[in-house]
């Protein structure tokens, strides 16, 4: 299986600090990585190198075969990506409905498998809250809005920084449902949720960063097996 996206050599600085050192990262076409850590290890700085809304100072990032190291991140994301951010990133000014129908495009394929019918059939709460603006949401509600918005893109991959952050236990298992259903119609995904245990019954292969270095990149079954690794480099 060929990788949609591929990163080598990166190294990112924020001024003199040194964030990340030399990672190596892929995803494959359908692929569901977990990327893992403790906080400050450096994961949204590499999500943010992957779509360069951070210019990495060394290394190659490619997507769908393209190098995009001097693309603006409006370009790098209409090659097939969608970013749902940590903190959701609603606009003020608009509705449920405006948020969703402003972000509605073709896949990269042509395709439409993800229509604003299919959305809300997905998000029934959403569907109640159409006419109300994105912002006036409780937070679980602007998560499945951030997500329903980054599927209307008809993306090859979504990628989700801390998905179910702060939320209720009840919508936890409903962004997690849909994670799921994502995974189901062969949309690849990188998540970062600190819910250890969901991502590895979840996740395709796992990534873990420990202070902007790769010290794990593989299966579910070795973490399983071998409790250590992630009491080590994550502190379960």
């Amino acid at each position: 299986m060929s990788a949609f996206l591929s990163a080598t050599g990166i190294h990112t600085f924020y001024g003199a600090s040194h964030v990340l050192h030399g990672v190596d990262f892929h995803v494959d076409a359908g692929e569901t990585v977990a990327l893992m850590g403790r906080n400050g290890m450096g994961k949204s700085t590499l999500l943010k190198s992957l779509l360069g809304i951070v210019s990495p100072r060394t290394g190659k990032v490619t997507v769908n075969g393209r190098v995009v190291g001097r693309l603006e991140t409006s370009a790098i994301i209409r090659l097939g990506i969608a970013y749902v951010p940590e903190g959701r990133g609603m606009f003020h000014n608009l509705s449920v409905r405006e948020h969703l129908v402003m972000a509605a495009r073709a896949g990269i394929d042509g395709k439409r498998d993800w229509t604003y019918e299919r959305v809300l059939d997905t998000f029934p709460r959403l569907a109640e809250r159409l006419d109300n603006l994105g912002t006036h949401l409780s937070g679980g509600e602007q998560q499945m809005l951030s997500i329903g918005r980054a599927l209307m893109t008809n993306p090859r991959l979504l990628i989700l920084d801390e998905a179910t952050e702060g939320l209720a236990p009840l919508i936890r298992r409903e962004i997690w449902r849909t994670v799921r259903t994502i995974k189901a119609t062969g949309i690849a995904s990188i998540i970062v949720d600190k819910n250890v245990g969901v991502l590895l019954d979840l996740a395709d292969r796992h990534i873990i960063l420990v202070k902007g270095e790769v010290v794990y990149d593989g299966g579910p079954e070795a973490l399983k097996a071998d409790k250590t690794i992630l009491e080590r480099h994550i502190g379960l």
